[in-house]
């Protein structure tokens, strides 16, 4: 079992870009230099080289360069060991340099086919080479970045060479990934495949058809894959699509090619023909680096600034998560809208709404039954208060008047005795005083206790009753 790759985070890493100076190049170039990582910088063309140099240092990044053909191998291992000089190695290698051709493959020159496959296939294996020699050797390894194109997928009329050439980019890159795992090297390949991307491209490629050509929409920005890119650095990724609409006509050839081959030859040119723009023969770039300096400003009207697929493929927990939440939803639309769903949906409804929890006017006249029945036991209640109070009132009354008659009949009796007997009888009237206030006392708190009570056992008779009956609301709600 081999060693992985410790991918660290952008601002630590040391990242090399081949053509660096245009497009999806130059966008992972800028890009990496925001982020904080070291970056040195391949391409054909000196006066660009210097002049993106410059502006990333005054940005504060720090940056170097060297001119190589990713074509010439000895040229990219030079360039590779000037890396390490500077900047002590790198961690990440992106082999990103690319020329285009249209044209029918009969009509193509072998010599101009000979070329494209020298920079587009040739230059992956020669920077791949060179990286692999550099990374394999570091404990905590690296990252090598394939940039391919969805037609390793898809071959299309007219760009039939071009096709043809990432297709073989594809199988390089699988096939050395397979070798790096077999030989337990800690150093992750990743295959990054663009869709229409609104880059130069076009019009730097050679063009033998005699019409301007164009990328058929969706166009999506170069930022969104030099951010993919850059993603693969810091996450080992085996393989990403940027761009939804290249995959659903890659993966419709890949399903049913015998009927999309027939669609493709049929309406493939038409879609990639400009007829908006006027042919123009430009100056390309198969053999010799363009002048037209850093180029990285909008080609097409209409671009896209985000691709779904590419973000659902870096992100797949997330992704699981919102589809996991999407099959309960559509399970719960299934449950409802099936024959009984309306009813089964009624009833769910009916218990979860609280107006059909009671009958309002049912409630109201049994509450008015209540407060009826309440409020005559009230003044029953109060009634036997008021006798009881009366009643004390009455023996208090006795109690004073035959303690009085007492003290009369012992005053008459005694008028002459001891003051000590007198004072006896003084404090026998007034116990019997007291006895008569607090019997009073008593019996009124006795009828406000009855009260309340009598009130409380309203009420709950009056739920009893209720939960009674068949279609009781009580029992509904405690049974929801």
């Amino acid at each position: 079992m081999g060693v992985k790759p410790v991918l660290k985070p952008l601002a630590e890493q040391s990242i090399v870009v081949t053509g660096a100076t245009s497009g999806v190049g130059l966008a992972t170039a800028r890009r990496a230099a925001r982020a904080g990582a070291r970056v040195f910088l391949i391409a054909r063309s000196e006066a660009d080289l210097r002049g993106l140099c410059e502006e990333l240092q005054a940005q504060g990044a720090r940056v170097a360069w060297a001119v190589a053909d990713v074509a010439d191998a000895e040229a990219l291992e030079a360039a590779a060991g000037k890396c390490v000089r500077l900047f002590g190695g790198f961690d990440t290698w992106i082999n990103n340099a690319g020329a285009g051709l249209f044209g029918s493959i009969r009509e193509t020159p072998l010599e101009d086919q000979r070329r494209l496959f020298e920079t587009n296939y040739w230059g992956v294996v020669n920077g791949a080479m060179a990286a692999v020699e550099h990374l394999r050797t570091r404990p905590d390894g690296g990252a090598i970045i394939n940039v391919g194109s969805i037609l390793s997928d898809l071959p299309l009329p007219v760009q039939g060479v071009y096709a043809a050439s990432k297709h073989a980019v594809k199988g390089f890159t699988n096939a050395l990934r397979l070798e790096l795992l077999r030989e337990g090297a800690p150093v992750s390949v990743s295959l990054v495949k663009p869709g229409a991307i609104d880059t130069p491209l076009n019009r730097h490629a050679r063009n033998l058809t005699g019409q301007a050509m164009r990328n058929p929409q969706p166009v999506y920005a170069t930022h969104v894959v030099a951010d993919t890119i850059l993603y693969c650095a810091a996450h080992p990724i085996r393989e990403i699509t940027v761009g939804g609409g290249g995959r659903v006509i890659a993966s419709f050839y890949s399903a049913l090619p015998g009927i999309a081959e027939p669609l493709l030859a049929r309406f493939a040119p038409s879609l990639m023909r400009d007829r908006r723009s006027a042919y123009r023969p430009y100056e390309d770039g198969l053999y010799d680096p363009t002048e037209d300096g850093l180029d990285e400003e909008v080609h097409y009207p209409m671009v896209r600034n985000f691709s779904a697929l590419a973000e659902v493929r870096k992100h797949p927990g997330v992704t699981a998560g919102s589809l996991v939440a999407l099959a309960a939803g559509a399970a719960a639309v299934l449950y409802l809208t099936q024959r009984t769903g309306p009813t089964r949906y009624q009833r769910i409804k009916t218990r979860i709404d609280p107006r059909g929890w009671v009958d309002t006017a049912e409630l109201r006249e049994r509450f008015h039954d209540a407060v009826d029945a309440f409020r005559h036991r009230a003044e029953d209640a109060g009634e036997r208060a008021g006798e009881w109070s009366r009643e004390a009132r009455y023996r208090a009354a006795d109690a004073a008047q035959d303690a009085r008659g007492r003290a009369d009949e012992w005053f008459r009796s005694t008028r002459k005795g001891s003051a000590k007997a007198l004072k006896k009888q003084g404090r026998k009237a007034r116990h019997y005083a007291d006895e008569a206030g607090a019997y009073a006392r008593d019996h009124a708190r006795e009828g406000g206790a009855l009260l309340a009570v009598a009130t409380l056992a309203a009420v709950v008779g009056a739920a009893v009753l209720e939960s009674r009956r068949p279609d009781s609301h009580v029992r509904r709600i405690a049974r929801f």
